[in-house]
């Protein structure tokens, strides 16, 4: 491996570390943006989110805040932005760059290039979009310098792995903001946060569970010798083989999406979803540290809505499909008609369909009820 890769790989590590330094510390976000953003040695980087209310914001790395306000002016102008949010549901990839949203001639010609970007030394930008909350819209961005050259696949794909990364920290992150706990403790927060979160050490005994997660042990999940286990050995092994995944420390990986783990029930016919996230080392001083000593890895899971749609993300990451098309999905799965779930989710029935049609030709079926059924055996099940 020569020096650059190391010294990539060793950014790419750092920035995973920022990341989940942000969940319980939101403060941190602009920091772990830029950390995000020294992977590709860029100029920086943002989290621009939306919810289904139409509240928007957008947070930037350090870098990024002098053009902050001048930005706010051409917003409306940036047609990069504006077709990447319009264009939102109809990209068949989560993660874009400026060649999928724009012509070579716009790229050179158009007014947010020649008189916003390229006078302030700026050029290419590259955006992964993500769904910590099926109510939530989350788009992570890098904005690289003009001088630097377009974005690679290789680098787009580097991106959507940060991305995962981001998403997660997020998910649990929004857990303990909403129950305005970051003015606790850790240990506090955790205790309040509906979601259940395991703590497993390097020998993947668990170290802590939260009130959430002892209230669901004995469904479908249980601590045997101090492991976590699931009762069915195909979900056991695939447990057992995202935790060695996250405890394996080695700065060469980049790592991919975190795939969700279905743990079938007892109490419930809808299953568990978990995910399993890395913690790697973090500064002596960090409050994850201080609460989480022994702490290697982190397992949520989550406990779905009885009657509530499938969550997108769960939907993406099982079926391969983009999130706009997740999003559809999920709703014409629990029952609703494409005209129905084109009104809950803002957009027109045409668009509705035509992303039940794509995921139709992903999954390899014809039918909603197909879908519905797939859907119920897979996620709802």
């Amino acid at each position: 491996m020569t020096r650059g890769n190391i010294a990539r790989n060793d950014l790419f590590v750092d920035a995973v570390e920022a990341i989940y330094g942000s969940a319980a510390q939101p403060a941190n976000w602009p920091c772990a943006l830029q950390a995000l953003a020294d992977v590709f040695e860029d100029v920086g980087a943002n989290l621009i989110w939306r919810r289904d209310d139409g509240g928007f914001g957008i947070i930037v790395s350090p870098p990024l805040m002098p053009f902050v306000e001048e930005w706010n002016k051409w917003q409306h102008v940036d047609i990069r932005a504006l077709r990447a949010v319009g264009q939102i549901n109809f990209n068949r990839l989560d993660v874009v760059t400026d060649r999928h949203l724009m012509t070579a001639r716009e790229i050179e010609e158009h007014p947010i290039y020649t008189e916003f970007l390229v006078p302030r030394g700026l050029g290419w930008a590259a955006a992964a979009r993500v769904s910590p909350d099926p109510a939530l819209d989350v788009w992570v961005s890098v904005q690289r310098a003009k001088a630097k050259g377009p974005f690679s696949d290789e680098e787009l794909e580097t991106l959507g792995h940060l991305a995962s990364h981001t998403e997660q920290s997020l998910r649990l992150s929004m857990r303990l903001l909403d129950a305005e706990l970051s003015k606790l403790g850790l240990g506090e927060a955790l205790a309040r946060v509906g979601i259940g979160v395991f703590a497993l050490d390097s020998l993947k005994r668990v170290v802590f569970a939260n009130p959430a997660a002892e209230r669901l042990l004995g469904d479908g999940i249980k601590i045997a010798a101090d492991l976590l286990c699931v009762s069915a050995p195909s979900e056991h092994r695939a447990l057992d083989a995202a935790v060695e995944e996250a405890l394996r420390v080695a700065p060469e990986r980049d790592g991919g999406p975190f795939k969700p783990i279905l743990v079938r029930r007892e109490r419930s016919q809808r299953p568990l979803t978990v995910y399993v996230l890395p913690i790697t080392a973090q500064s002596p001083s960090h409050t994850a540290t201080q609460f989480l000593t022994h702490a290697r890895a982190i397992v949520l899971v989550i406990d779905p809505q009885a009657d509530a749609p499938a969550d997108p993300a769960v939907v993406r990451d099982l079926l391969g499909v983009t999130l706009g098309e997740a999003r559809v999905a999920a709703l014409v799965g629990s029952g609703l008609t494409p005209k129905a779930a084109a009104e809950r989710l803002g957009i027109a029935e045409e668009t509705a369909r035509v992303l039940l049609k794509r995921t139709f030709s992903k999954v390899g079926v014809s039918r909603q009820s197909e879908l519905a059924a797939l859907l119920t055996k897979l996620v709802l099940r």
